[in-house]
């Protein structure tokens, strides 16, 4: 394996990462906007009232995007092992 090879697979490996968890953190990121716009306006400050949407919303994420971040998973770690055996091989 070259070193470009390495940094090849450490690019992907990373842009994999960033597009499988960007959804669900984005998802967290306006749930929680909104709950705490909510507890500015209602002057409710109950610090657990902004797990619980979060956590409804990151699940619902999960069911919707799961497929999805799912195959790109998979594809990724079928590149890789596809990698390796040709080398080895």
């Amino acid at each position: 394996m070259t070193g470009e090879m390495v940094i090849s697979v450490a690019e992907r490996a990373i842009m994999v990462v960033l597009l499988t968890s960007g959804p669900l953190l984005l998802i967290a990121l306006i749930t929680g906007l909104a709950v705490s716009i909510f507890q500015a306006t209602t002057q409710i400050q109950e610090q657990t009232l902004a797990f619980v949407p979060k956590i409804i919303a990151v699940l619902v994420g999960i069911v919707f995007f799961g497929p999805w971040m799912l195959s790109q998973v998979t594809s990724y770690a079928t590149d890789i092992f596809e990698n390796l055996l040709r080398y080895i091989g």
